[in-house]
């Protein structure tokens, strides 16, 4: 693991246990094991520190959007929205005590915005790459016409809330239990996306 690497580790840890707004880069510097000016040599601000460990060091919703876009049309629709949903789930009950102190004051959420909106990021990244798979499944036939943004939104949505009473109750569910209800989640939202759909390249037999 190199010295980038390390810093957000580090990074992750200490703003799951004290938040995103009393996490410093003097405090995240000491836990990786050097020096601020290190950590900057990396990293622009705080800002640029919190995405990465978010995208590199909790669970990968993004790199799974990402990887179902790119190649819309394999699996089948329900096993893949089931993926997204078991990554969300994931996701968020990691990264929600990240995030949640972000809300503590007008002051820093705003600062926080504006750091975010410079970088070219921000939260509807995950929303914006759900409704662009949904469109293409679509396109191709594996999908009837829906509403993706309102879909997209529900599933990401009640992952989400799933998140907030994990932390709220302090009782996390055991994986299969998880898996379950990401399943569960799919079924209920798109009953007809058949977990049998079949593959764009393939062409009905005669008769079918």
């Amino acid at each position: 693991m190199g010295t980038r690497d390390e810093i957000l580790a580090a990074a992750a840890k200490i703003m799951r246990e004290r938040g995103y707004a009393r996490a410093t880069t003097k405090e995240i510097a000491r836990a990786a094991g050097y020096s601020e000016a290190a950590l900057y040599k990396h990293f622009r601000d705080k800002t640029e520190i919190f995405l990465s460990a978010l995208s590199e060091q909790l669970p990968a919703l993004g790199a799974t959007l990402r990887e179902l876009t790119d190649h819309a049309g394999r699996g089948t629709v329900r096993a893949n929205l089931t993926r997204v949903a078991r990554a969300a789930l994931d996701f968020y009950a990691e990264s929600f005590p990240i995030a949640a102190s972000l809300f503590s004051t007008s002051e820093l959420l705003a600062a926080h915005r504006k750091a975010v909106r410079e970088l070219g990021a921000g939260p509807r990244g995950p929303h914006e790459s759900l409704v662009r798979y949904l469109r293409a499944e679509e396109r191709l036939g594996r999908l009837p016409r829906i509403d993706a943004e309102a879909a997209a939104a529900l599933l990401l949505g009640a992952c989400f809330q799933q998140a907030f009473l994990i932390h709220f109750e302090g009782v996390r569910p055991e994986p299969a239990e998880l898996d379950k209800l990401a399943k569960s989640l799919v079924r209920t939202l798109l009953p007809s996306a058949g977990a049998s759909a079949r593959p764009a390249s393939a062409t009905p037999s005669p008769g079918s």
